[in-house]
């Protein structure tokens, strides 16, 4: 089994990198590719390693609690690996976590492709068995409170950073973001939210 691996990142889509490890190239699917841009440097990627019957497919991670994460999230009935993959491009760890201990509902609902049954399960299933998860304590607000906690200023922060490792400068990201913000949609993925800003850096 495959627990990471260890090499440059040669190309990337929506919801894939592929990484060359030793002249072999591996297609692993991320909640955020955007992360791990194209560069010149070599990254460690965390994999999980799913066999079906009709593939074998990869899933990466750039860190451990990422990785465990997605883990139990794959253990709850009704989340796959897509859907798995999808939470942790709406959130991250520490505030997944924290809105599983905290039963919020509110804010586990405005994760892309999951309701309150499916949120509710999440809780019930999860709720005791995350201890082997180190994330920092976070407090998740429900619906109206700063936006540091809201979802979409958490899914901007993490598409920020993609696109600073492409090479934009915090001065045209901060003015990306101020007209972007009132036309993403709390349920959007980081993905989603990324390719509107590079649409508006495209065009100037």
């Amino acid at each position: 089994m495959i627990d990471y691996l260890h090499g440059q990142v040669v190309h990337y889509e929506s919801d894939y990198i592929v990484m060359d490890v030793q002249h072999i190239g591996y297609r692993v699917f991320c909640p955020n590719p955007f992360v791990f841009a194209k560069s010149e440097n070599s990254v460690t990627v965390y994999i999980h390693y799913n066999v079906r019957e009709d593939a074998i497919l990869l899933y990466g991670f750039a860190t451990r609690e990422e990785q465990k994460l997605f883990r139990k999230l794959i253990e709850v009935t009704g989340i796959g690996p897509r859907v798995a993959l999808g939470i942790l491009a709406g959130g991250t760890p520490d505030q997944v976590v924290a809105a599983i201990y905290q039963e919020n509902i509110t804010f586990l609902t405005k994760l892309p492709g999951i309701g309150k049954k499916t949120a509710q399960r999440i809780i019930l299933d999860l709720k005791d068995k995350l201890d082997g998860i180190a994330v920092m304590p976070v407090l998740v607000p429900v619906e109206g409170e700063h936006d540091l906690f809201n979802p979409i200023f958490s899914g901007w922060k993490e598409a920020r950073e993609g696109l600073k490792a492409l090479g934009y400068t915090d001065g045209e990201l901060d003015k990306v973001w101020h007209s972007l913000k009132d036309g993403i949609a709390p349920e959007e993925s980081v993905d989603s939210v990324m390719k509107k800003a590079l649409r508006m850096l495209y065009a100037g």
